[in-house]
Parts: C-alpha cells; sequence; structure tokens
C-alpha cells in the first residue's frame, strides 16, 4: 500500500469510526452525553466535540497547502475554533451533522491528494500563534492519529456508561 492509499484507508476509518461511535453515543440521553465524567475534555459530548473542532483546525490548515484543495474550500465560511476545549455543539444532532460534513470532505479531500503534495512543507500557528513548518505527510499521520486517539477515550467513556461501540480495529477495514 503506498502512502496515497494509506490516507485514503484511513479517511475511510474515520467515518466508519465515527458512525460506529456516534450511533453508540445517540443511545444515550442528552443529560448521559453531558454528564463530567472526568476525562480530559470532561465529558461523552465534550470528547466529540473536541474531535470535530480538532478536524476543523487541521482541515483549514491543509487548506492552506500550495495544492490548494478546492475540496476544502467550504471550511472558509467556518470560523477557527479559539479553544480545542470549548462545547461548540451542545445537541447531539448538530453535532452529528457536523461530524458527517467533516468526514464526507476528509474522504473527498483524501481522493484529491497527490504524491508529490506528501513531501512539501505546510507552514502554519499553533493554538498558541506559534509558527510551524512540518512535513506534509507527518502532519496527515498525526491528523489521523488524534482522531483515534480521542476516538478511543470516546469509547471508554461509552463503555464505562454501558455502551458497547463493537469493533473498533482498522483490521475490518484491510483486504
Amino acid at each position: 500500500m503506498n502512502r496515497i492509499e494509506h490516507i485514503a484507508l484511513m479517511a475511510r476509518y474515520n467515518q466508519w469510526m465515527n458512525r460506529k461511535l456516534y450511533d453508540a453515543a445517540g443511545t444515550l440521553s442528552a443529560a448521559q452525553l453531558a454528564v463530567d465524567r472526568q476525562a480530559f475534555f470532561g465529558s461523552i459530548l465534550g470528547t466529540l466535540n473536541h474531535l470535530a473542532l480538532g478536524d476543523t483546525v487541521w482541515l483549514k490548515r491543509f487548506a492552506r497547502h500550495p495544492a490548494r484543495y478546492t475540496t476544502l474550500a467550504a471550511l472558509d465560511g467556518v470560523a477557527t475554533p479559539c479553544d480545542l476545549k470549548q462545547l461548540a455543539f451542545a445537541d447531539l444532532r448538530e453535532l452529528t451533522a457536523r461530524r458527517r460534513w467533516l468526514d464526507q470532505m476528509i474522504i473527498d479531500w483524501a481522493h484529491t491528494v497527490r504524491e508529490p503534495d506528501l513531501d512539501h512543507r505546510l507552514h502554519y500557528h499553533n493554538m498558541r500563534g506559534v509558527a510551524a513548518d512540518k512535513d506534509f505527510f507527518s502532519l496527515l499521520l498525526h491528523f489521523f492519529n488524534h482522531q483515534t486517539h480521542h476516538r478511543g477515550q470516546a469509547t471508554t467513556l461509552l463503555s464505562q456508561a454501558g455502551v458497547d461501540v463493537g469493533d473498533t480495529d482498522l483490521l475490518a477495514l484491510i483486504d
């Protein structure tokens, strides 16, 4: 599997896992989703918000790549989050709609990334405003790893709430 195929696989995995996670979260009441479970982002809802906000920040950065990914242009109308701990979506239905929109955008965008794009360095500012210059492919790996990491936290919180997300292994999507 080459790097481009790997990115497409990770985009599909992201969408597949988010559907499972949101289906599981949908079995809980709003109060159960919002209860502070002493996790880094507090609640299940807080953790899911963090994922959507983090993805938004990274996709907006990726949109500045010299390849000028038109599939990310819709993010121009979306404000860049100032705080990745904010509860931007207090309602699971609204958050689910945003998540599905982001996941489809990630799938569509992944199909536009070309091999030479991966070898560029991306210039951006972190959340504290500090300039950074990093290898684009490594940033993509971080992007997908970040999703997996926090979905693992959300899966644990759901499990503690008595909800089984089911199989979460990437292996399920590998031919």
